[in-house]
């Protein structure tokens, strides 16, 4: 009988994790797309093309920033 102090290596493998991972990266991929598709919506005649490239690149650093 366990005493509460076990080895988590002895626990089945749990993809929960695993699963939860691979959601976070799926929908950071969609805010990058979502964020790209509207820079170049509303803003591709005001923006040139280097600029909407630097807003994308600053969106990016501060979503990898912000990534916990």
């Amino acid at each position: 009988m366990s005493d509460g102090n076990f080895n988590r290596n002895l626990l089945p493998y749990n993809s929960y994790q695993s699963g939860f991972r691979a959601g976070k990266a799926r929908m950071k991929q969609h805010a990058l797309e979502a964020f790209e598709v509207t820079i170049k919506k509303h803003f591709s005649q005001t923006l040139s093309e280097e600029v909407q490239k630097e807003v994308f690149q600053s969106y990016l650093q501060e979503l990898n920033k912000n990534n916990t």
